[in-house]
């Protein structure tokens, strides 16, 4: 299992600190560095800054949303920034749900989310394979575009710029078993969410057969600390933000997924309080066996101890999130 540096989005600002944990994390040998958005800071501009500040350690977006550019305008980015960083590039992409696709980008978010994912998955593919101009009569991505109120004067193009691999790695991030399921089939790996390796069946079946060299890449929350109750705070901050907040009441696949891993009366609690305005008794009402169940803290020894179970499983990247140099260094020494 290969350790990776997740640093997430920005918060009000940019932080100092990312670009010294990046090189940190290469220095201790860690293989990938990771960056996200949601509705603020994009993922693909700090990881070009980190890009020009390290040397070996691979690039990755964990995620970079779909709804926030056409799978062309994705493809260039990867492309592009594979390119200057000498072939270090990891592409992966999220869906997102209906309040932020909708809410910030201003646009539906697909009725058929699956189709949706596997067009564009399949337009980002054209153009780093680069055989021809790209060509897709999609329900939910057209090329050239089709519609009625267009010109009609648009042609299928392919890259300018030679993609420098063709088989640069996408990888998606999945919630519901459908999702996995096919993530499983036309990606080259997967980003889950919330992952506990004691609870796999709450994705389906889809990982009791996964094809040869698929990626399954979880991020999980890491600190060392004497004690595990404050050092689960943060998790239990973050659970309450993103099954309180991070969706409608009638849709929030983050509280689903909570639900599926047999929380689903706390998962309802959460957002009803969250969705009240009483965020920090949210925040409280996320059970401390479920932060604790998806992320590693406290003691050394006690880090050891559960980082087994998640060797065990099909996992191959363990992305971790953390700002202390000193639990990327102890992971690190754990797992070499």
């Amino acid at each position: 299992m290969r350790l990776g540096l997740a640093l997430g989005y920005w918060g009000r600002g940019p932080s100092a600190d990312q670009v010294p944990l990046a090189q940190e994390a290469e220095r201790l040998g860690y293989h990938s560095v990771w960056t996200a958005e949601s509705w603020g800071s994009d993922a693909f501009t700090p990881l070009t800054w980190i890009a020009a500040r390290t040397s070996r350690i691979r690039l990755g977006t964990a995620v970079a949303q779909m709804a926030a550019r056409s799978p062309t305008t994705t493809a260039m980015h990867a492309l592009t920034l594979d390119h200057l960083s000498g072939g270090r590039m990891t592409l992966g992409l999220g869906l997102s749900g209906p309040q932020v696709v909708e809410g910030w980008y201003g646009r539906p978010f697909p009725k058929s989310p699956l189709t949706a994912t596997r067009e564009y998955v399949d337009v980002v593919r054209q153009v780093l394979r680069r055989e021809g101009p790209v060509e897709l009569d999609g329900r939910f991505h057209s090329h050239p575009y089709r519609g009625a109120d267009g010109t009609g004067l648009g042609r299928a193009l392919k890259p300018i710029t030679h993609p420098l691999r063709a088989d640069l790695p996408v990888l998606l991030g999945a919630e519901g078993p459908k999702n996995v399921a096919q993530t499983t089939r036309i990606a080259d790996g997967w980003l889950p969410l919330y992952w506990a390796p004691n609870r796999p069946q709450a994705y389906g079946a889809a990982l009791d057969d996964l094809p040869g060299g698929f990626l399954v890449a979880p991020m999980a929350r890491a600190q060392v600390c004497d004690d595990v109750a404050e050092g689960l705070l943060p998790v239990k901050a973050m659970l309450g933000f993103y099954i309180g907040g991070m969706g409608h009441a009638a849709r929030n696949f983050h509280a689903d997924l909570m639900g599926r891993m047999g929380f689903e009366e706390e998962a309802r609690r959460i957002q009803r309080l969250f969705l009240e305005g009483r965020r920090a008794e949210a925040v409280a009402a996320v059970p401390d066996a479920f932060a604790d169940e998806i992320s590693l803290v406290g003691p050394r020894e006690r880090i050891a101890e559960r980082l087994e179970s998640w060797r065990k499983g099909p996992v191959t990247d363990l992305l971790v999130l953390s700002p202390d140099p000193r639990t990327l260094r102890v992971l690190a020494e754990l797992n070499s």
